[in-house]
């Protein structure tokens, strides 16, 4: 509450009745996710508690958005509803219907910008001569996104003090799930962010790539569900890199987690102004290009067990914990997009079914530019050679180990080495613990070889040797 866009912009036109309206249908991302359910929930409860500790109360109305939310502004004379935009296709079709209901009833319908750091029409603006469309590469819109103001949002905001009928906030056992355990809160994300700005942010660079070395913010889900806000956290991190005693090292670690929250608005405003392909393809000449729908090794894939440690062990950590590394994740995207050659959708439907976070329109954005058909404007998509990023990235193993139990006791070379791997199983040797890991799925060489041509010649292009 701190720093939101919608709250100061509600503040402008008097009194504030802070409103929830809960669909009675629950929306799918809350209805198959029962740990993210439980995540917004204890987040609500906590706004609730925090209005309340400023002497306001959170209404809540179940029913569709557009009745329930006029019905409600008539109640208590309101002449103006604001609200945060949502960025995937669904929510941009909703709210530009509820604005149009609103405004139709003489009342003013506004929508801010609360999720990104910079609103997409701002940097939008600079590109005037191509209609102020946005952007479809990411290295343009750096360089203009940097030179945007991100000041936070602050208002003094008055509550309107007057008895209103409230239905009983969302309970985790209204989608199927238990209590989160993680007590969601601002209070609680404000503090986890400055404990990790005051040290481990300055490795950064080293986190974001080494699993098993050092923590990355884990923020994805606060920023997602609104208790902490991409403005407040670039403008802590600004403040950091002016202390005079940091090293050169640590300043450019700050300046790459500014970094990644550039490119998550980045996201956000390709999804703003391209909304015509929520579950199609950015780039044109891949529109039609065929990846299957499933594979034999797929259930392999969702439950850890490919036979290359480094994905096993990013998706068993989804399955137990709702995250996944963000380096993990761009290994264990590319095997299932290549390796296995299953579309994109089917992997960003996969991971929406066990992320904590709900952001519909970054999910689509990375897993097109992991797919090679998004904004990523390389002449091939990336491939990872899962081998060899665990050998460069979990080099002792550390996380493989954490989360593949069966291979706790291998040795070292047995976590990069498919003969190794291969050599154990002949012996019939029991793994510690005792289940046997299992034999790679597919064997990446020629499978990637072989993606890469059909790629290349559905492009029309001569992949480099």
């Amino acid at each position: 509450m701190g720093d939101h866009a919608g709250l100061a912009e509600a503040a402008r036109f008097g009194s504030v009745v802070p409103a929830l309206v809960v669909d009675r249908r629950p929306a799918p991302g809350l209805a198959r996710n029962p740990r993210r359910a439980a995540f917004y929930c204890g987040a609500v409860a906590s706004l609730a508690r925090d209005l309340e500790a400023r002497g306001a109360h959170l209404i809540c109305r179940r029913g569709p958005a557009r009745q329930t939310i006029l019905r409600l502004a008539r109640e208590v004379g309101a002449g103006a509803v604001t609200w945060s935009a949502g960025y995937d296709a669904a929510s941009q079709r909703e709210s530009r219907e509820l604005q149009s209901a609103l405004e139709e009833a003489g009342l003013r319908a506004t929508i801010v910008h609360d999720a990104p750091a910079v609103p997409p029409e701002e940097t939008a603006a600079a590109r005037a001569s191509d209609g102020g469309r946005g952007y479809r590469a990411l290295g343009p819109y750096l360089t203009v996104w940097a030179a945007q103001p991100r000041e936070p949002y602050a208002a003094a905001v008055r509550f309107l003090n007057a008895p209103i009928d409230s239905e009983p906030l969302p309970q985790p056992q209204d989608f199927g799930a238990a209590p989160s355990d993680q007590a969601p809160s601002e209070a609680r994300a404000s503090a986890a962010f400055d404990a990790y700005l005051g040290a481990a942010i300055l490795q950064y660079r080293t986190a974001r790539n080494v699993p098993g070395d050092g923590p990355t913010s884990r923020l994805s889900a606060a920023l997602s569900f609104g208790l902490i806000s991409a403005r407040t956290i670039l403008r802590r991190v600004d403040e950091r890199s002016r202390d005079p005693f940091l090293l050169a090292e640590e300043k450019f670690a700050l300046r790459s987690f500014a970094h990644a929250l550039a490119r998550r608005d980045f996201f956000f405003q390709l999804a703003w102004f391209f909304e015509e392909t929520p579950d199609g393809v950015l780039q044109p000449r891949m529109r039609t290009f065929g990846f299957a729908r499933s594979h034999p090794a797929l259930e392999a894939w969702r439950e850890g067990r490919t036979g290359y440690p480094l994905v096993d062990a990013g998706m068993r950590e989804l399955r137990a914990t709702g995250w996944m590394h963000p380096r993990v994740r761009s290994v264990a995207a590319s095997f299932l997009c290549f390796d296995l050659g299953v579309d994109w959708r089917v992997g960003r439907d996969a991971w929406d079914a066990e992320l904590v976070e709900d952001d519909p329109a970054l999910s689509t954005g990375n897993w097109q530019w992991a797919a090679g058909v998004g904004a990523d404007l390389a002449q091939f998509p990336r491939i990872y050679n899962p081998r060899k990023q665990a050998r460069a990235f979990d080099p002792a193993g550390t996380y493989v180990r954490r989360w593949v139990p069966e291979l706790a006791g291998a040795p070292s070379a047995e976590l990069f080495d498919a003969a190794a791997q291969a050599r154990r199983r002949q012996l019939a040797l029991p793994l510690f613990g005792g289940s046997e890991y299992p034999a790679p799925v597919v064997d990446h060489e020629p499978v990637a070889r072989e993606f890469l041509a059909r790629y290349a010649t559905f492009a029309g292009r001569a992949p480099k040797r």
